[in-house]
């Protein structure tokens, strides 16, 4: 297997780093490989960044297979890797927990406004007088923008917590004991906070928009640990700066990890760096299963993971 040659289209964790580098020839896309090696290539392996398109694909003749290291995989044409019989995979379910975690974590963070009161006290400002009052959590309208396996995950969380949940998905899930909202701006008008966790891509790209901002109201709050491209970036930073909306906690943006100035400045946010699967237990977890699934193409072995459109 160590001659194997594999392209590294982006970082991946420590773990599975350690582990192509020890098996296999990588390749590393910054080191802008030659020809001859992107010609021998016979599996590509990114994070859930990593951006893989057709023309990169074309580079690579004896390309078999493309692993995944994260859930997302919106920056994987895998049209074009279908069309080529190059099955793509990707690591689900192994951080449903950590995910779900930030998302209430964000919460109770923007909610309570945990920075802004932590800065409070580092300032000394607490000689002055006494920290704002902030927004109750437990019992508030929640309202969860698509109800996968994370979604679920958060709503399990919520729960414990009494809040009322609502949610947007394609169509009601008989099994769940919440309320589906069909229309995403009906969601946002009825609900204290708004969590978005749907998938990216094409199909939900700013699906957070103004108009759900308007909704969501001088009351609500968003949080975003799905996609950057799920929420309409300009339209949110203008609702903060206006207080459309009362505030907002981010995971993740539309031009990582190239953060605007102008949502880096607002005191109405709670930003964190993509770091909803980022503990050590869950990207080994990731790196286990990523590798797993290159393994098992290389040895002839069906794929652990592939991904819903390659598993038919």
């Amino acid at each position: 297997m160590s001659q194997t040659d594999i392209f590294l289209a982006s970082r991946v964790p420590p773990f599975l780093m350690a582990s192509l580098q020890a098996n296999f020839a990588l390749h590393l896309r910054d080191n802008n490989p030659a020809p001859e090696a992107l010609s021998r290539v016979r599996a590509i392996v990114g994070g859930g960044e990593a951006k893989i398109d057709q023309a990169l694909m074309d580079q690579m003749p004896a390309l078999e297979m493309i692993s995944i290291c994260g859930v997302g995989y919106d920056g994987v044409d895998v049209a074009a890797a279908k069309a080529r019989g190059i099955p793509v995979t990707h690591t689900p379910d192994v951080l449903n927990d950590d995910v779900a975690d930030l998302a209430i974590a964000l919460m109770l963070a923007i909610g309570r406004q945990l920075p802004q009161s932590d800065q409070f006290v580092r300032a000394n400002r607490w000689v002055e007088g006494a920290f704002p009052l902030t927004r109750k959590v437990s019992g508030a309208k929640l309202g969860i923008v698509g109800i996968g396996r994370i979604g679920q995950a958060i709503a399990k969380r919520a729960a414990a917590f009494g809040m009322d949940i609502s949610y947007n998905a394609r169509s009601a899930k008989a099994d769940l004991p919440f309320t589906f909202v069909a229309d995403v701006v009906e969601l946002a008008e009825k609900v204290d906070f708004l969590v978005a966790i749907t998938p990216g891509g094409a199909g939900t790209r700013h699906l957070i928009n103004a108009r759900v901002l308007q909704a969501l109201g001088p009351q609500g709050y968003l949080i975003n640990v799905a996609r950057g491209s799920v929420v309409d970036e300009a339209a949110l930073i203008e609702a903060l700066q206006n207080h459309t909306i009362a505030g907002a906690a981010l995971d993740v943006y539309q031009d990582e990890p190239r953060v605007p100035e102008a949502l880096r400045a607002l005191p109405n946010v709670v930003l964190t760096p993509h770091m909803a699967s980022g503990t050590a237990e869950t990207r080994k977890a990731m790196s286990d299963l990523a590798l797993a699934n290159l393994q098992a193409h290389l040895a002839g072995s069906p794929l652990l993971t592939p991904v819903p459109e390659c598993r038919t």
